[in-house]
């Protein structure tokens, strides 16, 4: 049963709102009107955004979103009319330009709903409703988007999961905008279901105060060795990144997909960890969460590929014996857009106010080394993951790194700048990423959310992770070439299983 609230604010929402030609007639004259300035029709795609088209680097943004009550598509159709729908990359083509040599360039257009969300007739009684879902989900994987409309998809499934009602799947293709660009929109999109009319509350760092003294010399030398240390790490990282377009490759292990990843179906699965655990160990060890995200990752593949390497065996015993070959070369490729953020506030103005917002692909490229070894103190993982980070840190690998793709691109054209990135990231065995989500529940057009679960496919690598924080949870996701990954769901229990390991080493140490 709903609450009242929740069928009084539906009955709010359904107010008249402009019919999506009217909203694309009334632009296009105001666009019309801007003497001296290019219109949307002018606006040529990024160089980034043109990678994203190249047959190797098709990449589509996946985000699995699980509803605490049945969806009800009339309600969601009648707001995604004022508020997604503004964005002028949701509602226009991209199209081949002749006269310019080809190039592809932002188009306006008339945005039929119908054909964006997409409403599946399901079965009354489904046996296996996850399984079902996680299916449906690798079988749009195998597809595109038909790039005769906007390249964005809602699937909206009135699917009862174990973690939720329903389910919303939206499918945005990556040229539209980066992840964290993507998942801020979809953020600006939502509100507080305790108060619907405020935006999410994402948590953002803090900076440090300045502290007064008179200690004036020490951090003149501070700031001497730090920057020696910046240049120092800026230079041995551009050289490993030339290393790898070159000759430098990942050792062959079992989460190292083969040629031709990128062409090939994903499987997407799930795991809800406590928020708050992590918490517990960021807190215990004065460490970050992305740090104890990391340490669990490479705790988590140290435990999987070892008990590959043991035949596969599920007896805890032989999961215990270190199977592992030495110096396993296992990194992670970070694809980090260094164009600032526009915020979940600036993107929610833009849609309800005709703001500008900064967006767009900006791709720098960081290469994260893992360490995978087994560890006799599961703390290990989490040192190492922080040591890692802040060595990453102190560097401008990702600015020096997109500089070289953009002068690749300018001197060589997208085919080559493409050929690039798509060599690193075939040199390098799986992405990884860290999403920070709101701090309190929220409501998706008036429908309560249970969690939020992004992911993506199309990228070269046969293994992708990305942990998203709500509110008191943590999701665990990945997106595996089964193929090469048969066995995703054993890989997300093993990360589980060490985090319960990381926690109760940290527990036992504040008792001893």
């Amino acid at each position: 049963m709903e609450s009242s609230k929740g069928l009084k604010w539906r009955k709010q929402t359904l107010k008249p709102i402009e019919t999506t030609s009217s909203l694309a007639s009334k632009r296009g004259v105001e666009e019309e009107n801007k003497n001296g300035q290019k219109t949307a029709e002018e606006e040529p795609l990024s160089p980034s955004s043109r990678l994203f088209h190249e047959p190797t680097f098709n990449v589509y943004v996946i985000a699995v979103m699980g509803c605490k009550t049945r969806i009800y598509p009339d309600v969601v159709k009648a707001n995604l009319g004022h508020t997604l729908l503004r964005h002028p990359r949701f509602c226009s083509l991209q199209v081949m330009d002749e006269r310019n040599k080809g190039e592809m360039k932002w188009v306006r257009t008339e945005v039929d709903l119908e054909k964006h969300v997409i409403v599946p007739k399901l079965e009354p009684n489904i046996d296996s409703p996850d399984k079902f879902l996680e299916d449906y989900i690798y079988n749009l994987s195998k597809t595109g988007i038909d790039k005769s409309k906007p390249l964005w998809e809602l699937h909206l499934l009135n699917l009862r999961t174990s973690e939720s009602e329903a389910v919303g799947v939206f499918r945005i293709h990556h040229s539209l905008g980066d992840g964290t660009s993507l998942m801020s929109l979809l953020l600006a999109c939502t509100r507080q279901t305790n108060d619907p009319l405020a935006l999410p509350t994402v948590p953002v760092k803090k900076k440090q105060e300045k502290k007064d003294d008179d200690r004036w010399f020490w951090r003149i030398m501070f700031m001497f060795w730090s920057f020696f240390q910046l240049c120092r790490n800026s230079v041995v990282d551009v050289f490993v990144f030339i290393a790898t377009t070159l000759f430098l490759k990942d050792t062959q292990n079992p989460l190292k997909g083969p040629p031709g990843a990128e062409f090939n179906p994903r499987r997407i699965v799930y795991r809800t960890v406590s928020l708050n655990d992590i918490k517990l160990v960021k807190n215990a060890m004065k460490t970050t969460i992305n740090d104890v995200a990391l340490g669990i990752t490479q705790a988590g593949l140290s435990r999987y590929i070892n008990r590959i390497y043991g035949g596969n065996n599920k007896d805890e015993a032989a999961i215990e014996k270190d199977n592992l070959p030495k110096k396993i070369r296992l990194r992670s490729t970070l694809l980090i857009n260094l164009r600032p953020s526009a915020g979940i506030q600036a993107l929610a103005d833009m849609m309800e106010k005709d703001a500008e917002a900064k967006w767009g692909n900006w791709i720098g490229y960081v290469l994260l080394p893992f360490t995978i070894g087994l560890r006799d103190d599961p703390l290990d993982y989490v040192r190492d993951a922080k040591a890692t980070i802040d060595r990453k840190k102190h560097s401008f690998e990702a600015i020096f790194t997109f500089s070289i793709a953009e002068l690749a691109l300018k001197l060589f054209g997208v085919e080559t700048a493409a050929a690039l990135s798509h060599r690193i990231l075939s040199h390098t065995t799986m992405c990884f990423s860290n999403l920070v989500g709101p701090v309190e529940e929220i409501g998706f057009y008036g429908h309560p959310m249970a969690f939020l679960a992004p992911s993506s496919y199309g990228q070269p690598h046969a293994l992708m992770i990305n942990f998203q924080s709500y509110v008191d949870k943590m999701m665990i996701v990945l997106s595996v070439d089964d193929g090469t990954i048969p066995n995703p769901h054993q890989l997300c229990e093993d990360m589980v299983e060490s985090l319960r390991l990381i926690k109760d080493a940290v527990v036992t140490r504040a008792l001893a």
